[in-house]
């Protein structure tokens, strides 16, 4: 579904993002710097006019990282934000997350960081589990410089993913 759903009323975007997983469990993330905070989430965005959810990822992983005809693996979670767009355009979105098994390679976006910077992207780095769990407890414990991660909960996910397996149905993360 291209067009934004309702929620109560609310106008919601649809998009789409992708675990990138290695097979050493790494995974790559991007930095959003938002006016109130930055935070890491995973690479991905809003479907255009037309397109499913498959299509808007594999468009938006070459645009972003310059992954071109990734094996899409299932969708494992979804991820609802309602909060206004500074633009006005929408008042949420949500995000289908889909696994992405891949070797660890070296992203560079297609689209170029002057474009990712307008959309708000302003680094991206692999990461291994154990650092991200590391670095959710930094924030959990308010640490000074330590960003978020979005959803909030993605190093527990994120590890009962590896650990676990891949769930039977997606899973939601809360925001």
């Amino acid at each position: 579904m291209t067009e934004p759903t309702s929620t109560a009323g609310l106008r919601i975007r649809q998009a789409v993002r992708a675990l990138l997983l290695t097979p050493a469990s790494e995974v790559l993330l991007v930095r959003f710097e938002f006016p109130t905070r930055h935070v890491w989430a995973l690479p991905g965005g809003g479907l255009d006019p037309g397109e499913d959810h498959l299509t808007a990822l594999h468009r938006e992983l070459a645009e972003e990282t310059g992954l071109v005809g990734a094996d899409v693996g299932p969708h494992i979670w979804t991820r609802e934000h309602v909060i206004p767009f500074l633009d006005g355009t929408y008042d949420g979105q949500r995000d289908q997350i889909h696994l992405v098994r891949t070797n660890r390679f070296d992203a560079v976006p297609a689209i170029g960081w002057e474009q990712m910077r307008a959309e708000r992207v302003h680094e991206m780095r692999w990461w291994d589990v154990n650092e991200i769990s590391s670095h959710a407890e930094r924030v959990a414990t308010g640490e000074v410089g330590a960003v978020g991660f979005a959803p909030g909960s993605f190093a527990p996910m994120l590890r009962q993913l590896i650990d676990g397996g891949i769930p039977t149905e997606p899973l939601l993360t809360g925001v």
